[in-house]
């Protein structure tokens, strides 16, 4: 299949023709017996002319008995990622196996094991590799530009949800959907999409894995105050993890004296800057200094402005080692040890090729699915094409990503839609800290909100206890419990 930007002379994209493999299986998931069937197959998306613009492909477990029983609608993030570390890590009814103390997955070969945690046991589930990742294509008319955008993705697995909801004949079933890190930005900026319009479809509820709505919380540049707060209480439950920092009580105490500190003594100590007196400056930077596991005189030299992306080098420095970004548990020996910020994610490395190898291994060999092209862990094209914004006409200032606005406005006139946020404690691609700054600052309700913690990373479900726990809460939150 020609590229977007392999186009010769204007041609159409190839559009393929209908697909739908479907294979039968069991299984006991959640101490549940469920007879399901496996359904890859591709919906083709037209634009408002009529026109083929893409190819989405979507694999669905389907139980035999549908009477009450909801489905959910699942993908990752990226942006550009596919559904691969959901599938083969939470959702889906078979795992791979990786070390749960956050030691390298190894080499080939891999187990793969029946998932006793796999969510079929409590809800249908369609997995949504988004145009550019997994199987998934421009086709026909499509342009990057169609697709490879915040709010063109938005609307592109809004409908990708509706049609597979028409093709299926899921109108009056619950609907809930579960993004993980930027698929929880998509997952609250497809609600527009989805709940208004000429066919409104209500959502039940939002699972966000990890969650990434608001980016000002979340991204840790020299200028941006508000990050060195967020950052803080990761930072501080990492140091704890490695030994750096004493161990006195749990980590939930440890965590609720950190936050303390972070918003009535760093935050402002922070925005006082230069106007700080020495005697505070002096106490502020000891008592960070303490929670970070850094000697103070790095902080102080800092000005108090450790860098989320320094701190993974700087911990550990000393041993030669960086801690991951994905999740701080994992540890990577690099070469340049003088370096500012590692050059490498350490979770990353320890698990991408497991994962990979996994879902291959499982899509040909169990679901029987052998297509003509490349099923993308991670897609090229996203990455290249990828706009957040598209600028309007006018001027505009620059701000971080952000849809939790999205969210508060959809729940004002959705008064059934409930939220869960899972967050791990050692994840520095989104900190959990974060995801309560932003649920506490955009008018959210929060009475249909549960927010729950884990002691892991980004990927809580790589931890086995932590895996364990989010498979039970997400269970609990369908079932309404």
């Amino acid at each position: 299949m020609l590229r977007a930007d392999e186009e010769a002379d204007g041609a159409d994209l190839p559009i393929p023709a209908p697909m739908r493999i479907e294979t039968s299986h069991k299984g006991i998931f959640a101490g549940a017996r469920v007879d399901y069937k496996a359904v890859v197959s591709n919906l083709l998306l037209k634009n408002e002319a009529g026109e083929v613009y893409a190819d989405a492909v979507t694999t669905a477990y389907l139980s035999d008995k549908r009477d009450g029983r909801p489905v959910t609608f699942v993908f990752n993030g990226g942006p550009g990622s596919s559904s691969v570390w959901l599938h083969m890590g939470l959702v889906g009814p078979k795992r791979v196996v990786v070390p749960s103390d956050a030691q390298n997955a190894g080499l080939a070969p891999y187990t793969l094991v029946d998932n006793e945690y796999s969510l079929i046991g409590t809800s249908d589930v369609v997995m949504i590799d988004p145009i550019g990742t997994g199987y998934s294509r421009l086709a026909g008319k499509g342009k990057p530009e169609d697709v490879y955008g915040l709010a063109e993705d938005a609307r592109t697995v809004a409908q990708i949800i509706r049609e597979w909801v028409r093709v299926n004949n899921r109108w009056n079933t619950p609907i809930y959907i579960m993004g993980e890190s930027f698929g929880t930005t998509r997952a609250a900026a497809i609600l527009p999409y989805l709940e208004d319009g000429p066919e409104p479809l209500r959502v039940n509820g939002l699972i966000l894995i990890s969650q990434a709505l608001d980016y000002t919380g979340s991204s840790p540049f020299p200028n941006n105050l508000v990050a060195f707060v967020t950052y803080l209480p990761t930072e501080a439950a990492t140091a704890w993890y490695h030994g750096k920092v004493e161990k006195t009580g749990s980590l939930e105490e440890h965590l609720k004296e950190v936050r303390a500190f972070a918003m009535n003594e760093y935050l402002p100590a922070l925005f006082k800057g230069s106007a700080l007196g020495k005697a505070e400056f002096d106490s502020v930077a000891t008592k960070l200094a303490g929670y970070l596991g850094l000697d103070v005189a790095y902080v102080k030299r800092a000005k108090l402005r450790v860098l989320g992306g320094r701190f993974v080098k700087e911990l550990m420095r000393d041993e030669g080692l960086a801690v991951g970004r994905l999740d701080s548990r994992y540890l990577l020996d690099e070469i340049d040890d003088t370096a500012d910020s590692p050059r490498a994610d350490a979770a990353d490395a320890a698990i991408s090729g497991a994962y990979s190898a996994a879902l291959h291994n499982y899509l040909r060999n169990d679901l029987g699915v052998d297509l003509d092209r490349p099923y993308y862990i991670s897609g090229p094209e996203v990455g290249r094409e990828w706009v957040w914004a598209r600028d309007p006409e006018g001027y505009y200032e620059p701000s971080y990503v952000n849809t939790a606005p999205d969210l508060a406005e959809s729940m004002r006139f959705n008064a059934g839609l409930r939220v869960l946020v899972a967050s791990g404690y050692y994840d520095f691609a989104t900190p959990f800290f974060d995801a309560e700054y932003t649920f506490w600052r955009h008018g959210i309700d929060m009475s249909r909100v549960t927010m729950t913690y884990y002691e892991a990373g980004h990927m809580m479900y790589l931890h086995k206890p932590s895996l364990e726990a989010v498979a039970r809460d997400v269970k609990a939150f369908i079932e309404g419990r």
